[in-house]
């Protein structure tokens, strides 16, 4: 299994450092036409999850700077919850500002609208511990969105089913989608990495590792998805200056996420019920 020492850099777009000329070795891109960290963008228009799929943009109160993620529409009664990782949400303890999804978000447009964060959740870990390799098996969050009186799946169609898998599972065909920024990357546009992952910690409800693609800034919070459900979240990737990157998802661990998703489907219910 491997061993993970990592850090949160997807976290900011702004820390995307000169990247090597082939990240992910030649042979392990099996994305079609995919470059030098496996991904290709996806061909438009976007339909089915990549229509559900956007950009989740948030503010850092104390470094003042602004922070860009991936996430997806997940079906549910109140059709208003979307699929992020945690470190999108919070930073260094810290809620972060201004939260908005934009679905299907494309060339810089919110073809589905702005749908600002009412509530987020996360497992309490995340809210009350420094940042250690070990918070990583347990990067996901989710946000309730709200505009008025529709519900978030009225506008985008019926959110994506979530796939709980039990630690050790290997899935092989995952598809990742989020929108890279910096090196080569616009930040505006939806990009696809096909990879096959494993598992790589022993511990929690834990996490897969694929070696097929690298994942850039901006990726973070984007799903992995497995047979049209959403298996995991990109969580955060190798160096950028590795020359053999690997991106590292949260699995969707069958309990703990469960408890989760029950309280913010409910909350959201009860929300529109007022």
């Amino acid at each position: 299994m491997l061993r993970l020492v990592l850090s949160l850099a997807l976290l900011d777009p702004t820390a995307v450092i000169e990247v090597s000329q082939r990240n992910v070795p030649a042979p392990r891109v099996l994305t079609p036409d995919g470059d030098r960290l496996g991904y290709a963008p996806v061909p438009r228009p976007y339909t089915g999850a990549r229509r559900l799929t956007g950009v989740l943009l948030g503010h850092d109160p104390v470094s003042r700077r602004g922070v860009l993620c991936g996430g997806t529409v997940i079906g549910s009664r109140s059709r208003s919850l979307v699929l992020t990782a945690a470190h999108c949400l919070y930073h260094r303890g810290r809620l972060l500002e201004n939260l908005a999804f934009l679905p299907g978000y494309d060339g810089g447009r919110p073809g589905l609208g702005v749908w600002p964060a009412v509530r987020t959740w996360v497992p309490a870990r995340w809210r009350h511990r420094p940042y250690s390799p070990g918070l990583l098996p347990y990067d996901i969050g989710l946000v309730g969105v709200g505009r008025g009186k529709r519900p978030l799946e009225a506008v985008t169609g019926r959110g994506l089913r979530t796939m709980a898998t039990d630690r050790g599972t290997t899935l092989q065909g995952l598809e990742l989608l989020g929108y890279p920024a910096g090196k080569g990357y616009p930040g505006t546009r939806l990009y696809r990495c096909l990879g096959d992952a494993a598992e790589a910690v022993s511990e929690g409800p834990g996490l897969m590792v694929t070696r097929n693609c690298h994942a850039a800034a901006g990726g973070s919070g984007g799903p992995a998805l497995y047979g049209g459900s959403v298996a995991g979240v990109v969580s955060s990737s190798s160096p950028l200056g590795d020359t053999k990157g690997y991106t590292v998802l949260a699995r969707l661990g069958d309990k703990p996420f469960k408890r989760m998703f029950a309280r913010a489907d409910r909350t959201m219910q009860l929300r529109q019920r007022d």
